[in-house]
């Protein structure tokens, strides 16, 4: 009865590991990538702050 709910005896399928073992590591690329991205991100927002910081500074023109 035991055997029949697990489906097999053998242990797990190896393509079943394998599988999982890929969708694994290609989770952690993704994470990677993310953080990646966030810390770009992060930089640019840095320096549109800067920019702006330093254009709002400047004096108006004379008319």
């Amino acid at each position: 009865m035991a055997k029949a709910l697990f489906g097999h005896v053998g242990g797990p399928d190896p393509r079943m590991v394998q599988e999982l073992r890929r969708l694994q590591k290609r989770v952690r690329d993704l994470e990677n990538e993310v953080m990646r991205l966030q810390a770009q991100n992060d930089r640019l927002s840095e320096t549109i702050t800067d920019l702006t910081v330093s254009t709002s500074d400047r004096e108006p023109a004379l008319a």
